[in-house]
């Protein structure tokens, strides 16, 4: 962009007449134009500023679509538990993101592995990063948290959520942001000293792996140490669907984290007034936000149809919840490259995506993996094919865009650009998934062997709820307190016997 600048030396020459009222005349028009792009430079600040605060509004919102997804996705004797696991995933992170996470994450300068400066925000703002940025990185941080608390849904104790929660927003996740956001990073694609991984660095724009990856494999590990749920899977070893009590909660959750994703990705640019190339053309970086917010919405779409359609060949019926997830699918797999990708190559993304998430809970039926959200599949393993995705699509002229650096930058290996930057991307999800292990996994069985992970197999079967949390989220009945008596009829809906002639004549189980 070009500076708006003045200089009297300038001006004279073509003002003419008296040195003495030529150079007044110059300095006072001199004094306006420095006004002038004095106002610029705040109003840029202040733009730049406003788009990322919506943007980590947009994210934050997501929270709330992870509780509706969540609570419609288990049963509903443990509807409170899992929703005030989603409050305490905000509230805890909150304070150790403050305290430790932005430090570790983005405290510049450091090293290639882990920051060490603006613990507890001090010495903050500066002239690189804002308030704005530790609270659109603060909700990115919940979220992976928000990812794990799906997969060991209705049989952890309340205590594990939230000691985990604060361990991997503030120490965990943080370290792997580090890596490939930081500017010291040593697999970050905008590393300030030019050394990139494979002379690419890592292309994950907004978190296929550094988010999802992260989250769906903590899941994965919780939920493998805990043991599948009771009843979720018969003596023979045959699965059984144990549902969640409401598809309205799910839908409504998925539209909601749809809505939030338009921050998630997009927002991931942090700012928007960039031209790209001169100024005052009609493309700039707001073009490649609204293409990064349309390759996210192919991806989500092809998916959710491909889900449709490929459970309705597989098991016979349409499910609105396989839909949703495999929407959700297709926005975890595209996060990592939808800055960076045409929007015909997101419609390849989502259909593969959709068939890794149906192949991976296959995989999981077989091994007797009970995951009640199916978050270790979708954001693990979706995330996982967008990282790789991003290795084979990524075209020239939008890397370049994207990033700073060598003209000669490796783009997408199916695009021309060569093998190193699809490297990359298996070396991050090599990484990814060796840091959680060892520093999930380990927590999670130290929580095992103290007791402290699952609830007992009476409060698992009467509900969390009820046992935990002093009754049902719900009201059956006129008197409010007949919510808290164990003897309130939350069972299926069951004919009495073998003899009714309508399907209607039933008593409810309890």
């Amino acid at each position: 962009m070009a500076s708006l600048s003045c200089s009297a030396e300038d001006l004279i020459p073509l003002l003419g007449g008296a040195a003495t009222n030529t150079t007044a005349v110059a300095d006072y028009i001199c004094s306006r134009f420095d006004t002038i792009a004095a106002k610029l430079s705040d109003t840029t600040y202040a733009v730049d500023s406003t788009y990322l605060l919506f943007s980590a509004y947009l994210v934050f919102a997501m929270q709330l679509g992870f509780a509706m997804l969540c609570a419609g996705s288990v049963r509903a004797k443990n509807t409170m538990n899992i929703m005030l696991t989603n409050v305490l995933d905000a509230a805890a992170g909150a304070i150790s993101y403050y305290l430790f996470g932005f430090a570790l994450a983005f405290g510049s300068p450091s090293n290639g592995f882990i920051g060490r400066h603006f613990f507890g925000l001090k010495d903050f703002p500066l002239p690189s990063f804002d308030y704005s940025y530790f609270l659109y990185q603060w909700a990115f941080a919940i979220a992976a948290a928000g990812i794990t608390s799906g997969s060991i849904a209705e049989r952890t104790q309340f205590v594990a959520y939230l000691i985990y929660s604060s361990f991997l927003t503030g120490f965990v996740y943080p370290v792997v942001a580090h890596w490939f956001w930081s500017s010291d990073g040593w697999a970050s694609p905008a590393r300030s000293n030019g050394d990139l991984l494979f002379g690419s660095g890592v292309i994950d724009f907004a978190g296929s792996g550094v988010v999802h990856m992260v989250g769906g494999i903590a899941g994965l590990w919780g939920a493998l140490i805990e043991g599948p749920r009771i009843g979720r899977f018969d003596r023979t070893g045959r699965s059984i669907a144990l549902r969640g009590h409401s598809a309205s909660l799910v839908v409504l959750g998925t539209f909601l984290l749809w809505f939030g994703w338009y921050g998630f990705n997009p927002g991931s640019f942090l700012t928007i007034l960039k031209p790209y190339g001169e100024s005052g053309g009609y493309y700039g970086q707001w073009s490649a936000i609204g293409r990064t917010a349309v390759t996210t919405t192919l991806a989500g779409c092809t998916a959710g149809l491909t889900t449709l359609f490929g459970k309705r060949l597989l098991v016979g019926h349409w499910n609105v919840t396989d839909v949703c997830n495999g929407l959700l699918g297709g926005f975890a797999a595209i996060t990592a490259g939808c800055a960076v990708v045409e929007p015909w190559a997101a419609i390849v993304c989502g259909f593969v995506a959709a068939w890794v998430l149906i192949g991976c809970n296959k995989l999981a039926e077989r091994v007797k993996y009970d995951d009640p959200l199916e978050a270790a599949q979708l954001h693990g393993g979706c995330g996982a094919w967008g990282l790789l995705f991003t290795g084979l699509f990524a075209t020239e002229k939008h890397v370049r865009e994207v990033y700073d650096g060598p003209s000669d930058r490796p783009y997408g290996l199916l695009m021309g650009g060569g093998g190193k930057l699809l490297a990359a991307q298996i070396i991050q999800i090599i990484v990814v998934c060796g840091w959680v292990t060892i520093t999930m996994g380990p927590l999670f069985y130290a929580l095992h062997k103290l007791k402290l992970l699952r609830i007992s197999s009476g409060d698992e079967m009467a509900g969390m709820d009820l046992t935990r949390h002093g009754g049902f989220a719900y009201v059956y009945n006129e008197d409010d307190e007949l919510s808290f008596k164990p003897g309130l009829p939350l069972g299926k809906v069951e004919p009495t016997n073998s003899h009714h002639n309508s399907p209607l004549e039933a008593e409810v189980t309890i």
